[in-house]
Parts: C-alpha cells; structure tokens; sequence
C-alpha cells in the first residue's frame, strides 16, 4: 500500500499501472489519491464508521485537475472534522448536493408550482407561477432553501411595495411555498413565520363616466385582433380578464346564447353560466368569421390567442396602447376630453356600477359577476338555490343596450328597462 505526503510533486510522479492503485496520504488518515489504468486520478476520503466493526466507506472528493492536491487536502480535513464529531461524511456530502440541487429556490419554485399550486390554486396557479418567476427567483436564484432569511424574503418584496395589490400576492405566494415546504419536511420553519402581510390597497373605486366607456369601446375599434375584441368582451360580459383571455370556443353555445363558464378557469372555482347579449353575440359572430366560420362558431380552440396553443398575453403592453388611442380620440372630440387613469379591471366595477344604474337586483349582479359573498354566502347560499338565470339574461340585455345608446349618443338617462323584471 502506496503511502506519502500527498502533493503536487507526489500526485504528478503518480503513474498509473496495470490495476487502480491509491496513493495514502501520511498525514490525514483515510485521504487519498486514487489512479486508474486509463490514468484517471482522482481524491477520496475513506473512512469507517462505528470502529473496526463497522463497514467501510469512500467519498469521492473530486478529481484532479478540477482540485489541485491543496484544495482536495483542505477538503479531507472538513470530512476527517465531521467524522471526529460522529457525523457521517458521506451523508453530510449527500445532504450538500441535495441542498445545493433539490432545494435550490429556482427548482424547488418549480416543482412547487406542479405539486402545490396547481393542485390547490387551479384557477389562479398561473398568476402564482409568474410572480415566483419575475419576482421571487431573480433575487434568490439557486440559493437552497434552507438558507433563505427573512432579510431575503424582504428583498423580494422591496421592489414591488409600491404595488400593493402584488406586493400583497407575491407576499401571500411565498408564504405558502415556505409553508409547503416545512408540511414536505424539507425545512423545518418558514423563514416568514410571524411575518406581517403588507398592508392593504387602498381600495379602488374608479368607474368609467358613460363619456369615457364611449371612447374607450371606440379606441378598441381602432385595435387589431386579439385585443380589440378581447377588451370589447370584458366591458360587455363583466367577467374577469383571465376568464375572457383564455376563453375556448367549446364553452360558448350560440343556439342558446350562453357562455358556460367551468369550475376549473374560474378564479372562485365556481362554474357559472353569462347569458350572451346581442352586443357579445355580434362581437363572437365577427371572431367566427374571422377563422373562416359562415355557418355557426368553432367547436374548439381559444378564442384569443397569438400562438394558437396558448391563451392571449401582454395585456398590460396592449393597454398602455388603448390609452394612447383614447388620449387622442378624446383630444380630436368636439368637447376634448381627458381621461384619468384606469385600469382594466375597472371595467368590471364599471360594469357592476352600470347594473345599478339600470335598476338590477343585487343579487342578479352578483349572480352575473359569479361572486361567491354578499347575497350568496352564508344562510343565503346554502337555502337560496336559484341561479338568477332569466334575470341575468335580462341585466346583459339592458347592459347591451344601454352600451349601444352610449355608441349612437342617444339620451340613455331614458333607458329603464328592467322595470318590469324587478316588479
């Protein structure tokens, strides 16, 4: 057995033989340098655990070339430290690479988005997934779980505080990723236990004038596919934007003018059924159209989409656009008007605020809205089972109207047409 101080000089007069030959280091017990026939070296640690009894074990500290022999010695007496103290070189190796790979954040971010969110936040794992990846992995990167701070997961949060709605949602993504991993048993505490949420938005109450939807719906008509339509749709249906941006032909019924909403894409989990109104149904009719249809709607694919594979994106980019148009449709009016700022899911509000206006029930918007509170919650929800449905039709239709009285600047202070249902 080959033994001597292993150095440069020693590893480079090393010369391989006709079987593996190890090289014993004469100063750190159990490291080596080990020589293949082929003239691979490499560095080892071997050891034994439990005394003379226990079995033998060899820990590959890495070759040479990529170590020089004094950072592989420095590696041995890390190992011949951890075996002094009882601890097992060879699983405090494996523990490292598990660190450094299975619980870098990057990955684990990833295999949290398969196992977790999209099991448990079916309808919103995508808002969840892409917060992670703009957010969360460029200030954490591979380091490994375990090694995350609470200082860390402020500087996530430090960029976005300025958003609160996100900040608010990164906030509420993280958290639950930490707390998926302590329920997996790869960390043993959330770095953000304890931790306050930041605070609430201020809550929004901006609704568009009729003016100001008038110049929004005529600076969408000067919008190409998708987003022309799409944005058309949201101030029609009052639905969410990621329900009508991902939108599949298969869900829409134009025999009985129906959209049926499934479980699974609504952002509640809760199936819903939005009446088509003349306005939806001609904006449907000119979509069929354009994918050759003269003769009814696609049976299948998304109705807003660029790749034909996926659902529509960009929508931020898009309405940067739709607010230059308004500014100058506006500026060119006979009366110039400004807008003020407004985002897209104001429509929604508009929308609910218009139902209002025209004097439909609460429970009907909130029924047309497919909000799960308010009317439908509590004893409510559970004793009162009708859907609403001819109430519904009729709140879209006089919503339709009211919008084509704003078009054609006819005087829709006279537009009551819902009298009858709520008597």
């Amino acid at each position: 057995m080959a033994k001597g101080r292993i150095n440069k000089s020693s590893v480079d007069g090393f010369h391989p033989g006709p079987t593996e030959a190890v090289l014993w280091d004469d100063k750190i017990s159990g490291f080596g340098l080990k020589v293949t026939p082929a003239g691979t070296k490499s560095y080892l640690f071997q050891y034994r655990i439990g005394g003379r009894a226990g079995k033998t074990r060899r820990v590959t500290i890495g070759k040479h070339g990529n170590l020089t022999p004094d950072k592989a010695r420095k590696e041995a007496e890390g190992l011949a430290a951890l075996l002094a103290k009882g601890i097992d070189p060879q699983q405090a190796k494996q523990d490292r690479n598990r660190r450094a790979i299975d619980l870098a954040f990057k990955s684990y971010a990833d295999r949290f988005v398969d196992d977790c969110l999209k099991v448990k936040w079916k309808a919103s794992h995508a808002d969840g997934t892409s917060l992670l990846r703009l957010y969360a992995t460029p200030v954490l990167g591979n380091k490994p779980l375990p090694d995350i701070t609470r200082a860390d997961v402020r500087a996530v949060l430090a960029p976005v505080k300025i958003k609160a709605a996100t900040c608010r949602n990164l906030f509420a993504v993280l958290r639950r990723l930490f707390r998926w991993a302590v329920s997996e048993g790869d960390i043993t505490i959330s770095p953000m236990a304890g931790m306050e949420p930041p605070p609430l938005p201020v809550k929004r109450d901006r609704v568009l004038s009729d003016g100001e939807l008038r110049l929004v719906w005529r600076a969408t008509e000067t919008m190409d596919y998708p987003f022309g339509p799409l944005f058309r749709l949201l101030a029609i249906t009052g639905q969410r934007l990621e329900e009508v941006s991902g939108l599949v032909w298969s869900e829409l019924d134009k025999a009985a003018a129906m959209w049926s909403l499934p479980a699974d894409r609504a952002k509640n989990n809760s199936a819903s059924q939005v009446p088509l109104s003349p306005l939806a149904l001609a904006e449907l009719d000119a979509l069929a159209k354009r994918k050759g249809r003269t003769d009814g709607w696609p049976r299948r694919g998304l109705v807003f989409t660029t790749t034909g594979e996926t659902s529509v994106s960009g929508h931020s980019r898009a309405k940067r656009r739709l607010d230059r148009l308004v500014a100058e449709l506006g500026a060119n009016e006979s009366e110039p008007m400004t807008v003020a700022p407004w985002r897209l899911h104001d429509l929604r509000r508009t929308f609910a605020t218009g139902m209002q206006r025209l004097g439909v029930r609460f429970e009907v918007t909130e029924a047309v809205l497919n909000h799960v509170s308010g009317s439908k919650s509590g004893v409510a929800g559970v004793y009162q089972l009708h859907d609403w449905g001819p109430e519904k039709k009729a709140a879209l239709k006089a919503w339709s109207d009211h919008i084509t009285a704003i078009l054609t600047e006819a005087d829709s202070t006279n537009v009551v047409p819902l009298a009858s249902v709520r008597a």
